[in-house]
Parts: structure tokens; sequence; C-alpha cells
């Protein structure tokens, strides 16, 4: 994997093999930070990365200055590799070991954007509870965007607060945004 913009553009970030992880894409990951770079101001904003594996999508927010990275997994292998690379690349990361739905419904913390990474084969009911539970618990702040990356062979588009999608290969980056 590696860095496609910022600061640390180019930077290549090489997990161990027995992690269980399936990454996002160089292609996908641009097409999204595409998008955002039109939407936000990644300096101002506070990010929560949840499955956040071996960090892709929290070291491309803070590779672009990103200050406030809330970086969620449940695997202590992940966990450790997230904090051994964030203080090698010297970033901002905060790296919390927890299972997510159970860090939703406990955390304090509210962000502008939440993204979240779950293995493809989650079930529609778990998409649906992420969902739910950043809506229920009002986990965005305002104008915030929680992000769901997903198969392309789930469908998202039924979930309340769906606003739209955009697809990379067999990856889709789903957009839900929050009523006011």
């Amino acid at each position: 994997m590696r860095i496609v913009s910022g600061h640390l553009k180019g930077r290549r970030i090489i997990a161990p093999k027995k992690l269980p992880v399936r990454p996002t894409t160089d292609m996908a990951k641009e097409g999204l930070f595409n998008i955002l770079n039109n939407r936000i101001h990644f300096q101002d904003i506070e990010v929560i990365d949840l499955f956040a594996g071996i960090g892709s999508i929290s070291f491309e927010f803070a590779s672009r200055g990103t200050q406030r990275i809330t970086a969620i997994d449940k695997n202590y292998d992940c966990i450790k590799f997230l904090s051994k690379t964030a203080d090698e690349l010297e970033v901002p990361l905060d790296v919390i070991k927890s299972d997510v739905f159970d860090y939703l419904l406990k955390t304090p913390l509210k962000a502008d954007l939440i993204f979240a990474d779950p293995p493809y084969d989650l079930s529609l009911e778990n998409f649906e509870t992420i969902e739910t539970t950043v809506r229920e618990r009002k986990l965005l702040n305002e104008d915030g965007i929680l992000i769901i990356e997903h198969s392309k062979h789930s469908k998202l588009d039924h979930i309340k607060s769906f606003q739209e999608q955009r697809r990379y290969g067999n990856s889709v980056f789903s957009f839900f945004e929050m009523e006011k």
C-alpha cells in the first residue's frame, strides 16, 4: 500500500502478511480522496476510521494534514502495527483496540467524517447498524459525512441517510449525510 498524496506521498506501508486485512486499493483511495478534496478541508476536520486494519485511510488523512484521527480495530496485531507505523511516520493517530459496534455505542467522540471499511462479507443488518448507530447517537458534527466501503455486491442505497455511491473496481463507497 502507498500513500497517494500529501506530505507522505509515495511512502509505502508494508503490513505483515498474517494480518486479517483487505486494504483499500490505491485506485479506490485516490478516487475517494479526489471526491473529498472538493468537500472538506483536511486540516479542519476530525476523523474516525472504523475497521482501520493497517491504517490505509487514516494515514492518507494524516498525510493531507488532518490532526485529529481516531483509528478503531479489534485485532491486536493491527493495533500494534497502526501504533508502530504512526510513530515511524510521526503522524497523530489515536489508536483504540475495540469492537467497532461496541465502540459506536459507547464513544463520547463526535467527528466530521466517519469512515467504515468492514469486511466485505459483513451482513446487511450490520451495515445498517453502523449507519443507525451513527445517526441515532449523533456521532457526526453538523454537515458530517459517514462513508462505508463495501463490495459491489452489497446494496446500501435503501438505508435512511444514503446520499450517493461511487464505484472503483470491486469497491464501492456509499456516502451518508445525517439530517440536521
